[in-house]
């Protein structure tokens, strides 16, 4: 299998002999729960454990290993929403080159401020990944910098293909490899490497609703305008050359998911297997969480390709889950406006075993009359059935309360 740069398996193999001992084997273990939620075998990559946590670093060393002494002086640039800026920033440094990184203005600040400690120089341009190319092309032509493309490169997809051959070696059996789809570089690599080791495996890629870029390809349809994502980190209009030509001759499925799912299935596994992964790398659980019956019977090997997210990011995505979930819920209750109103409605709730978060108490802002007052109430619980439960017990003790979904 030959792309437009002629990647073949044997360069996957000698990416993986440069970066040996230099980038981990990170593990490769079978997820129980998920296998009962999904109907599938489902073994988890864990990337986000890398050094930067993300993949990236497999293709970005391979490609410095692989410059020439001239290029190594002048130093390197490349655009990217943080994971290869991460990756080549840490890898640049070790080996004594300059990098200079330029990065969409939205990228999130975890991935910014970790590419400057690396030693990178960043700058912030434009709103999405390919706002970025114009300044790139500018910075190497006037400062003579050698461009390490984040996707499109032969150099960069033998190394990112490497994860496949590790989960090969680790999981022989798997059926199938769900693989997260931007420019493409991580899957048309793994395809070259997976393909050869095992012509039998399916191969899926999946990318977010917002950018859908193989299957308008596909579809002969212009690229997606883009749109704002949780998943920036696949967030690519436009998909390398080298990666369509090679999802067309290996047989890749691509799948859509919304964000919602991938919401939900970081939540799942921050839940289950106790593991920050970010939008990018939840992509494939969330397909699996979206169509189980596509992949129920199959041995699936799932990369968790990142955990770069923002802390705030992960705080609402945990709380989008439990309202989601019916773990968090908001209710309205009206009371008497007497003393010892508030504390029986407390007490209600204590003895239905949950715990109050926030309560806010209207007379002012009601249309309820000035012996009444109104609270609205967000509290934690089991879940939809429990809350069911709470509503019925202040409804009897004399409290009109109702779930709010505004």
């Amino acid at each position: 299998m030959a792309g437009r740069f002629d990647l073949r398996p044997e360069d996957v193999r000698a990416a993986a002999e440069r970066l040996r001992g230099t980038i981990p084997v990170t593990p490769c273990i079978q997820s129980r729960t998920l296998s009962r939620l999904t109907g599938a075998e489902v073994w988890l990559k864990f990337e986000n454990q890398q050094f930067t946590a993300s993949f990236k670093e497999r293709g970005a060393l391979n490609s410095l290993l692989c410059l020439t002494p001239e290029e190594q002086r002048r130093g390197v640039v490349t655009m990217s929403a943080g994971n290869h800026a991460q990756g080549l920033a840490y890898h640049a440094g070790r080996l004594g080159l300059r990098a200079v990184v330029v990065m969409p203005r939205y990228t999130p600040t975890v991935k910014v401020e970790n590419t400057r400690i690396l030693g990178a120089e960043v700058r912030l341009v434009g709103d999405t990944f390919d706002d970025c190319r114009a300044e790139v092309d500018r910075l190497i032509r006037e400062h003579h910098l050698t461009l390490v493309h984040p996707f499109d490169d032969p150099r960069i997809m033998a190394g990112q293909g490497t994860l496949a051959l590790e989960m090969l070696d680790q999981a022989p059996n798997l059926d199938a490899l769900i693989v997260p789809v931007g420019g493409g570089g991580l899957l048309g690599g793994m395809t070259v490497a997976a393909r050869d080791r095992r012509p039998d495996i399916r191969l899926f890629g999946v990318q977010t609703q917002a950018y859908p870029g193989v299957a308008a390809r596909r579809a002969g349809r212009p690229p997606p305008s883009g749109a704002s994502t949780i998943a920036e980190g696949i967030a690519v209009k436009v998909p390398g050359e080298t990666a369509l030509e090679i999802f067309d001759r290996g047989d890749v499925t691509v799948g859509l998911v919304e964000d919602e799912d991938i919401e939900d299935a970081i939540l799942l596994l921050l839940d289950v297997e106790k593991t920050v992964v970010e939008g990018a790398g939840a992509a494939g659980l969330a397909w699996m969480l979206r169509e189980p019956e596509r992949f129920r019977g199959l041995r699936v090997g799932l990369p968790l390709t990142g955990g770069n997210v923002d802390l705030p990011i992960l705080a609402t995505v945990i709380q989008r889950g439990l309202v989601r979930g019916g773990r968090m819920a908001r209710l309205r209750i009206e009371i008497r406006d007497v003393p010892g109103a508030l504390a029986s409605v407390a007490r209600c709730i204590a003895d239905a075993g949950a715990n109050i978060v926030e309560v806010q108490h209207q007379r002012s802002f009601s249309a309820l009359t000035v012996r009444q007052a109104q609270l609205d109430v967000e509290l934690l619980a089991r879940g939809r059935e429990h809350v069911a439960e709470i509503v019925a017990a202040l409804n009897a003790a004399g409290h009109r309360a109702t779930v709010r979904n505004d």
